[in-house]
């Protein structure tokens, strides 16, 4: 049985300046005046659908999900322009189905998700998403700048690792997150994990009545890809990139886009765009600010009435800092830093090593909390590139490289003394 409800959607009715009733008269006397705005273009966006192919889910399971999937992806408005679609297989290790560029149709969409096998091994999803936001910002996997990100999760409710931080990592990015589970996921845990407001983005249905959910979850899915407000994503440290509906057209008019610190008003910001436009990317901002942005449509054909929106930057990100070489032996070395500390401590490090005269680099990984590692298994006197990368939450990551070299060999040791009788002279 289904768990979710869709919640109502209300339309708030402006209220016109007070001179407006000076120099026109009331709505009853003629027709409204005004001509109607743009007509709504064909929404566009980049959906990645994220299937639990592992073992954890019956082979039964995997093939009503994947029918599923196909009658759900059909009737959309795929296309080079318009939506795009990619599938990819949550396992012991992500794999992509098909990349967002390599099918233009629904009807091609659904036959190739039908096609797809299960992978079966772990149910990594954490490691799935780390990679499904890799694809979706990805242009070599048929993803575009500056459109509207969506990820429907369709699960049995487990993972082998954690998937909370690569979540966040998504949402903190503008993805628009819907869960499907079989039923047995935990509530709060998948609630936390999807988009707000959960009664919207997250579904619990049986296997076998998945089908139930298919034309409202695809009309979700067509409002996040037609955004019908002001709206920012792929927020960073030092910017941010907004989208908006179709409010003019190129001959009615254009608009002022405004961006001011809420701290410091009198430093805004201002660009004018055509009437056409639909999104902007402010860059070069301060980190860990709040931004306020005012949308002002200018027109002499109709009357728009602007947009606001706050926005708060990332806190910055410092990646590691002193690399320290240490404890060097013929076969070994220990590595430390200091760690990027602050409120956007780093999420883990991987430490990659390899020997500067060319060979094999190898790569460790630090858990977040730690600040040094041992390298085992080098080559004694032999000089390596030792860089240390820290990842953080929004996906962004800070290196600092260093050389090291191990020492020749043992170090030789003082000649012990005869014991007595052995043939040595005594004293």
């Amino acid at each position: 049985m289904r768990a979710s409800a869709s919640s109502g959607k209300a339309r708030a009715l402006g209220v016109l300046p007070w001179v407006w009733a000076v120099w026109r008269p009331p709505p009853e006397a003629e027709p409204f005046p005004f001509p109607p705005g743009p007509p709504a273009s064909a929404p566009q966006g980049d959906l990645l659908f994220l299937l639990d192919s592992s073992a954890s889910v019956s082979h039964y399971e995997f093939s009503r999900v994947r029918e599923f999937l196909g009658q759900l992806a059909a009737p959309l408005p795929l296309g080079p322009e318009a939506l795009r679609a990619s599938l990819v297989h949550v396992g012991s290790w992500p794999h992509t189905e098909f990349p967002f560029n390599q099918h233009s149709s629904g009807a091609a969409v659904q036959d190739a998700i039908r096609a797809a096998t299960q992978r079966m091994g772990d149910t990594n999803t954490g490691l799935a998403l780390a990679y499904a936001k890799e694809q979706l910002f990805a242009e070599e996997a048929g993803a575009r700048p500056g459109v509207p990100k969506v990820l429907v999760w369709v699960t049995d409710g487990g993972s082998s690792d954690p998937m909370g931080p690569p979540m966040q990592e998504l949402k903190d990015l503008g993805v628009t997150i819907f869960i499907v589970s079989t039923g047995r996921g935990n509530l709060l845990e998948l609630s936390a994990a999807a988009s707000a407001p959960a009664e919207k983005h997250l579904h619990f249905v049986d296997v076998d009545d998945l089908h139930i959910i298919a034309q409202e979850l695809r009309g979700s899915i067509l409002d996040a890809m037609q955004p019908q407000h002001l709206h920012a994503s792929e927020v960073t440290s030092s910017g941010f990139r907004l989208a908006w509906p179709p409010l003019l057209t190129a001959d009615s008019g254009y608009y002022v886009l405004e961006l001011a610190p809420s701290a410091k008003p009198v430093t805004a910001r201002r660009q004018q765009l055509p009437g056409n436009t639909t999104g902007w990317a402010w860059t070069g901002l301060d980190p860990d600010t709040d931004y306020d942005v005012a949308l002002v449509p200018e027109s002499n054909v109709r009357l728009v009435r602007p947009q606001h929106l706050r926005v708060r930057t990332l806190p910055e990100e410092a990646g590691p800092e002193r690399i320290v070489i240490s404890h060097a032996r013929p076969r070994s070395l220990r590595v430390s830093w200091a760690p990027a500390l602050g409120p956007a401590a780093a999420l883990g490090y991987h430490v990659q090593f390899g020997p500067l005269r060319g060979g094999a680099a190898q790569r460790v990984e630090v858990p977040a909390g730690r600040n040094s590692t041992t390298l085992q298994g080098l080559a004694p006197g032999t000089a390596y590139l030792v860089t240390v990368t820290a990842a953080f939450r929004s996906g962004r990551e800070r290196a600092l490289s260093a050389k090291a070299c191990t020492p020749d060999g043992e170090r030789s040791r003082a000649p012990r003394p005869p014991p007595p009788g052995s043939g040595g002279r005594e004293p």
